[in-house]
C-alpha cells in the first residue's frame, strides 16, 4: 500500500520499463447447486477440505465433513476479507488533523460499518506510520496525524477504541507498523525532543530528503521489536502487520549511505546480501517476539508484488518490473521458506494482461511459493485504482472482480486485502457491489492457523427458534458464533461444510443467553468460535 505519494508499484515499473452480526446473504437460487445442508444432497468425496477450511489449520467441527462433501468454491467457508486503513497523511483515518474525539470515533465507526456491510472480516489499521504512535506509548511520541502536532497528546488513547469497535463487529484487528521510516519528512529538528531519531542520531540515514532508521544496526532492530511487543503485550490486537517499506525505494542519483554499519557488521558479505540479511533478521526477530508475547497473535508482511523477474532469476516471475529482492532488499521467499511469517499479502496492484506485471502471471507465482508451507497467502488488491484512467483496464468495472474469479482456481489463496478504506465510501464503478454479489454473497470465517493455537469452544446448547428470535446458551471462551440456516430438508453432515448455509457470524454478547434475529424459517445450526475461529460442532433447533 502507499503512503500519500504516487504508487511506487506503478512508478517503479515505469522507471524500469520507461456490533451487528456479520451479515447474511441470499438463499440458494434456482440453477445453483442444491443446498449443502439438504438431506437429499448426495455429497461426493472430493478431498476438498483445504478449500472449505482454509490452509494452515483445522478444527474438529468441519474438517472431516468437508473432506466428504461437495463444497462450492463460490461460497468458501474460510476466507480472509481485509481492508487497509491508512493513517499516514490522513489518507483514510482520521480525515484530517485536529478533529474532536467524537468526530474521530464516528469516522472510524463508519469505516467499520461499511466494511461489515460488504462482509469483510478483518481490518489492517496503521498505528505507527513513522516512528510515531496512534496510541499511548512510552517509546515513541504521539503521531502528528491526530492533532497536527507531533508529540501532542490528543487527550485519549485511540487504540483500545479502535480494537474494541472492530471486535464488536466481528472484525479481526491487525496493527500495522512501518519498521524503518523515522519521520514523514526529513526535518528531524521539528520532531519532539524525546523522539528516538533525536535521541539516537547515529541510527539515521538520510535518503532523498527523508530520514530512515538504518536496518543494519542491531540497536534499530531491538527498538522496532520492542515497539511491536509493547503493543502486543498491552492491547488486544489479533495481528501485527508490516507493509512493503524496508530499505527505501530507489531514487535516481540518491545513495543510501550505510557504509559505516556495513564495515562494522558486514562480515565479508556483499552489500546487497548483507542488507537482505538485515531485513530477514528483523522479520525473524519480530516473529519470535510476537509469538513469545502472545502466541495467538498473527504476524505477516505485505511485500511489493514482484519478488524477482526471470531476467534476474530463472525461478522468478515472467515480469519486467522492479525486483523487491534487488531494489529494496526484501526477500519474501526467504520468509516463507523459513516460516518467519504467518502470512504474506503481495501487493498485486496491476491488472490482468498488463505486460510488465500481469496479474495472471504474478498471482499463480505467489500461490506456488506458499504451496506446501504453513504460510497463508492473501492477495493485496488495488481497490484505489478502480476507475482511474492511466491504465485502461482499470476503467472496466469487471477488472478487479475478475481477479477474485481467477483466484478460485488456486486453493493456496486464502483471501484478499484491499487498499484502501477510502474507497469503501466512494465505491468506484460500483465495484464493491459486484464483489458482494459475485464473491461475498455469504459471510466467511477466518482461515485457521494451526501454529497460533486455540481450541474450539463447547457446542452451543438449548438452541431455540421462536418466531424470528433465534437464541442459544453461550459457550465458555466463545468470541463469536456462526449461524447456519437450512431452508428445507434435514441438516446433513455437509450442512456446515461451506458457506452456502452460513447466514451470520454473531459476536458474543454479555450474559449466558445469546440471540439473533432469524431471516426466515427452516432449521438453524449454531457453532461457537474462539478468537482464532476454531469452530465447535453445531447445536441445532
Amino acid at each position: 500500500m502507499r503512503n500519500g505519494r504516487p504508487l511506487l508499484a506503478a512508478t517503479a515499473l515505469a522507471v524500469l520499463t520507461t456490533g451487528a452480526a456479520y451479515t447474511f446473504g441470499p438463499d440458494t437460487a434456482p440453477g445453483r447447486p442444491r443446498s449443502a445442508g439438504s438431506a437429499e444432497s448426495a455429497p461426493a468425496r472430493t478431498g476438498a477440505g483445504d478449500a472449505a477450511t482454509g490452509a494452515g489449520g483445522t478444527d474438529g467441527a468441519t474438517t472431516a465433513a468437508s473432506a466428504r462433501c461437495d463444497v462450492d468454491p463460490r461460497y468458501p467457508k474460510r476466507q480472509l476479507r481485509g481492508i487497509w486503513i491508512a493513517t499516514v497523511k490522513n489518507i483514510d483515518w482520521p480525515s484530517r488533523t485536529g478533529l474532536p474525539v467524537a468526530r474521530q470515533q464516528a469516522e472510524y465507526v463508519r469505516i467499520l460499518d461499511s466494511a461489515v456491510k460488504r462482509r469483510f472480516n478483518a481490518v489492517f489499521v496503521q498505528i505507527r506510520p513513522a516512528s510515531d504512535a496512534l496510541y499511548r506509548s512510552s517509546l515513541e511520541p504521539w503521531s502528528q496525524y491526530l492533532t497536527g502536532v507531533a508529540g501532542k497528546d490528543p487527550g485519549w488513547d485511540p487504540l483500545p477504541f479502535l480494537v474494541a469497535e472492530a471486535h464488536r463487529r466481528g472484525l479481526e484487528f491487525h496493527a500495522w507498523f512501518n519498521p524503518y521510516r523515522a519521520s514523514s519528512d526529513g526535518n528531524l529538528a521539528a520532531l519532539p525532543p524525546g523522539h528516538p531519531a533525536r535521541q539516537h542520531p547515529g541510527w539515521i540515514v538520510r535518503y532523498n530528503g527523508l530520514a530512515y532508521y538504518n536496518p543494519g544496526l542491531p540497536s534499530v532492530r531491538e527498538h522496532v521489536t520492542k515497539v511491536v511487543t509493547d503493543v502486543v503485550s498491552r492491547y488486544d490486537v489479533d495481528g501485527v502487520h508490516f507493509d512493503d517499506y524496508f530499505y527505501p525505494y530507489p531514487v535516481a542519483g540518491a545513495t543510501f549511505d550505510d557504509r559505516a554499519a556495513f564495515a562494522k557488521y558486514g562480515k565479508d558479505r556483499k552489500l546487497a546480501a548483507w542488507r537482505r540479511s538485515n531485513v530477514n533478521t528483523l522479520i525473524a526477530q519480530v516473529d519470535k517476539a510476537v509469538h513469545a508475547t502472545r502466541n495467538s497473535v498473527k504476524f505477516g508482511v505485505s511485500p511489493f508484488g514482484i519478488w524477482r523477474n526471470k531476467a534476474q532469476d530463472p525461478t522468478g516471475s515472467a515480469t519486467g518490473g522492479m525486483s523487491a529482492y534487488d531494489a529494496i532488499y526484501a526477500d519474501a521467499r526467504h520468509w516463507i521458506r523459513k516460516g518467519t511469517v504467518d502470512y504474506v499479502i503481495p501487493q498485486l496492484y496491476w491488472p490482468r494482461a498488463f505486460a510488465v506485471a500481469d496479474y495472471d502471471v504474478l498471482m499463480p507465482w505467489w500461490a506456488n511459493e506458499v504451496k506446501g508451507t504453513d504460510v497463508q497467502l492473501y492477495i493485496g488488491q488495488a481497490l484505489y485504482q478502480v476507475g482511474t484512467t492511466a491504465t485502461p483496464a482499470w476503467t472496466r468495472p469487471g477488472e478487479l472482480p475478475s481477479h477474485l474469479q481467477r483466484n478460485r482456481a488456486y486453493p493456496q489463496i486464502s483471501g484478499d486485502v484491499y487498499f484502501s478504506a477510502k474507497q469503501l465510501s466512494t465505491n468506484p464503478l460500483g465495484v464493491l457491489d459486484r464483489l458482494v454479489k459475485n464473491h461475498y454473497a455469504r459471510p466467511a470465517l477466518l482461515p485457521l492457523m494451526k501454529d497460533r493455537g486455540g481450541r474450539a469452544p463447547a457446542t452451543p446448547a438449548d438452541v431455540r427458534l421462536q418466531g424470528t428470535s433465534l437464541s442459544w446458551r453461550g459457550s465458555a471462551d466463545a468470541r463469536s458464533y456462526a449461524v447456519y440456516r437450512i431452508a428445507s430438508g434435514r441438516p446433513g453432515e455437509c450442512a456446515t461444510a461451506d458457506a452456502r448455509n452460513l447466514v451470520a457470524i454473531v459476536p458474543a454478547a454479555a450474559g449466558d443467553r445469546q440471540a439473533f434475529t432469524a431471516p426466515g424459517g427452516g432449521t438453524y445450526l449454531v457453532t461457537a468460535l474462539d478468537r482464532l475461529q476454531n469452530e465447535s460442532a453445531p447445536g441445532g433447533t
